[in-house]
């Protein structure tokens, strides 16, 4: 029986945090839209309203994160060579399932491709009982399911590797939920930036959790001003390309804040090249819950010299990398 390609062992990712703690030290993964930047003044008025926001937001992020098959349904992370895997919830298999047929079917996977020949009616591939599918299809926006009982998984690539991700609602993640607990909404934590633009095909260095570095997009450079400091942080593009996405840490980091960092939208820059970091929407990366995940590791660049108390503080559940 072929031996199964883990997420992660426990040196890999041990190191890239680790790296990321000492660089944080030398400086001393869709979430809900965000508004559209607002006037700099303020009144109570827009206080009121960014607190409600800020709480509608965090309830959609709740709901997002508990749904039955989001982050915290998470059981399973195999990363897959070229060859036939055997998928099932019987004991030996090369993919193994937490519930449903003993034996779903076959995984034929060659390069960047990958089929499942299911077994039984039993198993749905793309939601058709019995029959074979391919589950990689690129520009298709939703994933391709294979799914028996409550049980579904689906093929990612990860720097240019194919991983099986296993879905389940009774993931003790989901099932023994802490909840979240936030920093107190405070206005002064919504601050507006200058975008700077990078020239196109910009790209940065991004480590993630598994212990990879890839190449990633590098929009430009958000610079904000904080207490009479100026700051800055590296953008990247959302997966649709709508907004900005930043990776950050900062002096709250691996004390209130998940050690790994967090994470933040923004709304692409308006015609004056201007936008808003509302950092009490920063939230935690799904490996703060799950060690099934691949989370991206903030960039050095992207590592504060700063306490943003706002946003979302560390989980107090015991399952992620840190815990």
């Amino acid at each position: 029986m072929r031996r199964i390609h883990r997420a992660f062992s426990a040196s890999r990712w041990v190191v890239a945090i680790a790296a990321g703690v000492l660089l944080l030290a030398a400086c001393a993964v869709n979430e809900p839209r965000p508004e559209a930047p607002r006037d700099a003044s303020r009144s109570d008025e827009d206080v009121a309203a960014w607190r409600a926001e800020a709480i509608d937001w965090r309830q959609r992020r709740h709901d997002r994160l508990t749904d039955p098959y989001g982050w915290l349904s998470l059981v399973g992370l195999d990363f897959v060579d070229d060859g036939r895997w055997i998928v099932g919830a019987a004991e030996g298999a090369d993919i193994t399932m937490p519930a449903g047929p003993r034996y779903w079917g076959e995984l034929i996977v060659e390069g960047t491709q990958a089929r499942f020949e299911p077994a039984s009616d039993a198993v749905r591939v793309d939601g058709r009982a019995g029959v074979a599918g391919t589950l990689v299809q690129p520009g298709r926006d939703e994933p391709v399911w294979v799914q028996a009982a409550d049980v579904r998984f689906q093929i990612i690539e990860r720097n240019e590797r194919l991983a099986v991700r296993t879905r389940w609602p009774r993931a003790e993640s989901r099932t023994e939920f802490k909840g979240l607990d936030y920093f107190p909404f405070d206005p002064d934590w919504r601050v507006e930036a200058r975008f700077d633009y990078h020239p196109p095909g910009t790209t940065m260095p991004v480590g993630s959790v598994l212990g990879d570095v890839t190449q990633e997009p590098n929009l430009g450079t958000a610079v904000f001003e904080y207490e009479g400091e100026t700051y800055r942080l590296e953008a990247q593009a959302s997966a649709d390309d709508e907004e900005l996405f930043f990776v950050f840490a900062d002096r709250t980091t691996d004390r209130e804040t998940y050690g790994a960092g967090r994470m933040l939208y923004a709304p692409m820059p308006d015609e004056n090249d201007r936008t808003v970091l509302d950092f009490n929407r920063a939230y935690n990366p799904p490996c703060t819950f799950t060690e099934y995940s691949t989370c991206p590791l903030p960039p050095p660049e992207n590592r504060l010299d700063v306490r943003i108390t706002a946003g979302e503080k560390d989980y107090a559940g015991e399952t992620g990398y840190l815990k």
